[in-house]
This record gives C-alpha cells, sequence and structure tokens, in this order.
C-alpha cells in the first residue's frame, strides 16, 4: 500500500513529516528538533528527573519517534531509568522512518542505530533498547486504550492538533490521562488552546502556562496534585 505522507525540511535542520489526509504536520516547521527539546525533554523529563531516576512515561503520538528518541538519549547519558510506554495506532513505514535525518543532528555515534531500534521494535511488546531504557508500543488510538492507575510519572501529550484530532483532546481523554498519573506526575503538551485548558482543569490538573519554543508563545504544563485520590 502507497503511504502518501512526506517528509519536510523544518527551519531547524530537522524533519518532519506531513500527513494530507488530515492536513497537519507531526512538528512545528520553525524546527522539529527545537520544538521536541523545549517542549518534552527541558520541560517534562528534566524536571521529573530532578527528584527520582526511574520514571514511567506515556507518550500520545509515537509519531516519528524523535521523543522516544531524544528520551533514550538522556537516560543514557544520565544514567535514568525510563520505560516508555508509546500510543501510536498509525505507525510510519520504514521507507519513511529510515529516511528521518535525527541522527544527523548529534556528534556521537549509535544514534541510528538506536533510532530504527525504537521504530523496529515489535508492538504490544516490551523491548529493550538500551540498559535503562525499554519501549512499549501499542498500536491502538489513545480514545480506545485502557491505562492503568497511577502507572505514569510523565505524560508527553504530542497528539495530532486540536483542529483535527478535536476528540483526542477531550475532558475524558484527560480524565482518563489524570487517573493513569501518578501523584505529582507532569503532562506536556504544545497546545495552549483555551478548549485544552479548560478540559485539563476540569479533569483535575493544575495548569501553568511556560514560554513556547520559537514560533509558538505557550505551551501548558499540566500537574496531578500531591493529594490527589484518583
Amino acid at each position: 500500500m502507497h503511504d502518501n505522507r512526506t517528509i519536510l525540511l523544518t527551519e531547524d535542520g530537522s524533519h518532519t513529516i506531513y500527513n494530507p489526509e488530515i492536513g497537519d504536520i507531526y512538528h512545528s516547521k520553525f524546527g522539529a528538533l527545537s520544538e521536541s527539546e523545549h517542549i518534552f525533554i527541558n520541560t517534562g523529563l528534566k524536571q521529573i528527573t530532578s527528584t527520582q531516576q526511574t520514571i514511567c512515561i506515556l507518550e500520545v503520538g509515537f509519531g516519528t519517534g524523535l521523543n522516544a528518541l531524544l528520551s533514550c538519549l538522556y537516560a543514557i547519558n544520565n544514567s535514568t531509568g525510563i520505560c516508555y510506554y508509546a500510543l501510536e495506532p498509525f505507525p510510519l513505514p520504514e521507507t519513511i522512518y529510515s529516511k528521518l535525518n535525527y541522527s544527523h543532528q548529534f556528534t556521537e555515534t549509535g544514534i541510528q542505530e538506536i533510532f530504527m531500534a525504537l521504530h523496529a521494535a515489535p508492538f504490544n511488546k516490551q523491548t529493550a533498547i538500551s540498559g535503562n531504557f525499554t519501549l512499549i508500543k501499542v498500536d491502538s488510538p489513545v480514545e480506545e486504550h485502557k491505562l492503568n492507575d497511577k502507572q505514569f510519572d510523565l505524560v508527553y501529550f504530542d497528539a495530532f492538533s486540536p483542529d483535527v484530532q478535536p476528540g483526542v483532546w477531550s475532558q475524558k481523554i484527560f480524565q482518563n490521562i489524570y487517573k493513569a498519573t501518578k501523584p505529582n506526575g507532569i503532562l506536556v503538551t504544545y497546545s495552549s488552546r483555551g478548549m485544552v485548558k479548560r478540559n485539563l482543569l476540569n479533569a483535575g490538573f493544575n495548569i501553568y502556562k511556560l514560554p513556547g519554543p520559537r514560533g509558538k508563545r505557550e505551551i501548558i504544563k499540566a500537574v496531578k496534585p500531591s493529594t490527589s485520590n484518583d
């Protein structure tokens, strides 16, 4: 089957992907790598690992695998144990992901091998990518997937835009994620849309508006209160 998703070059030199079927791109046109580092690594991963060395991450939208790659490299370089649980109902074929240029953005060797291993890992099975990074990819949408209670320390909410997938950003979805997040757990996302903030608040999260990467004024960090019983 022909896959009509196409690779685009963003302004920081890293690739993203355009999906013409829904009319959306996977990352900011201003920079895929810089966006992922700013939102998911600096705002999420670095903060949660300042107090704990072993964590479990949920990613809604594995996509290009860039967030997983950055998280795996962080785990290796900082001796952090990470269990990475990613939901992706529409995985990329090898003909596309093998051409993404993320490994070219780093000086270290072996990064392309790690990136390919992340994509080649079988679905619905735990795979050790490195000594302290394990990956579980699940090929089902977040709307249909049952998450365990209080399982995750950190959530990367990186679904397609609310403009094209409004149902993924619903209060019901955020309530399910809230229950699956541990007290003091963090959710980070690129969207600061009013309805996203309202739905996160109504789900129980505390909301913090933070400066975004280039081309984006604000991003959202949502925190589950330490006193939550859910």
